[in-house]
């Protein structure tokens, strides 16, 4: 659960001070309010970078990792240094408890690491967290080694009419009701759907990875495209 929407809902801290009220019950509404497909899909996430992740020279970042459930995807498909980093303390202190590798907390605009010293980065459903979409690729491009990659995996809206027009009414209706009835805040599960709504296409985003430098960008769709992973590379 992740998102960022237009007025006094853009700022860092508003979004920061959100995630640290639901971080308690973040897991457990993830995974149910996803039935359990959340995992699959972060599952596939680290599959597909097994390439990178059998390196144990490798170094790979983990942004806005929440409670860390993809760092410890990624740390189960290789033997990779594993750094996940997010800018929400209460986030952290849960991943701790996962005994998640490597916590670093930092806003993903503006990190604490050097030039091209990254082989891999991830996000998972916290890239739409950003203020600024562009000056996040950017970001990441500068942490990238010269080859280095990227994957980015987000809610899309599935193309499909039908199954677009469920998840719509599933994702505006239902939701936000159990979402803020489990979690004590209904505001924050009104604000996920409205960050999908706002947040750019894969089309669109793809376009903003090759406009931010990327390379061999490409993007593929999970669960009749309910979810997006974004993927491209440092020349």
């Amino acid at each position: 659960m992740s998102g960022r929407v237009s007025g006094t809902e853009t700022g860092a801290g508003y979004v920061r001070e959100m995630f640290g009220r639901v971080a308690p019950r973040y897991d457990l509404l993830n995974h149910l309010l996803s039935l359990n497909i959340d995992r699959h899909w972060r599952r596939r996430v680290a599959r597909r970078f097994r390439n990178v992740l059998a390196q144990p020279e490798a170094r790979v970042l983990d942004l806005c990792c929440g409670t860390g459930d993809l760092a410890l995807a990624l740390q189960r498909e290789g033997v990779a240094q594993i750094i996940a980093s997010d800018f929400c303390h209460p986030m952290l202190t849960r991943a701790a408890t996962k005994q998640v590798p490597m916590l670093v907390e930092a806003d993903a605009l503006g990190l604490p690491f050097a030039n091209n010293s990254v082989d891999l980065i991830t996000v998972a459903f916290g890239f739409r967290n950003l203020a600024d979409y562009d000056g996040g690729l950017r970001e990441m491009l500068r942490l990238l080694r010269p080859g280095g990659q990227v994957g980015i995996l987000e809610f899309s809206e599935p193309e499909t009419p039908v199954f677009a027009q469920l998840y719509r009414f599933y994702f505006r209706h239902v939701l936000p009701h159990l979402g803020g009835a489990i979690s004590g805040d209904p505001h924050a599960y009104t604000y996920l759907p409205a960050s999908v709504r706002r947040f750019p296409s894969p089309d669109e985003l793809a376009q903003r990875m090759r406009e931010a430098g990327f390379q061999e960008v490409a993007f593929e769709r999970f669960t009749f495209g309910v979810a997006c992973l974004h993927t491209g590379s440092k020349g």
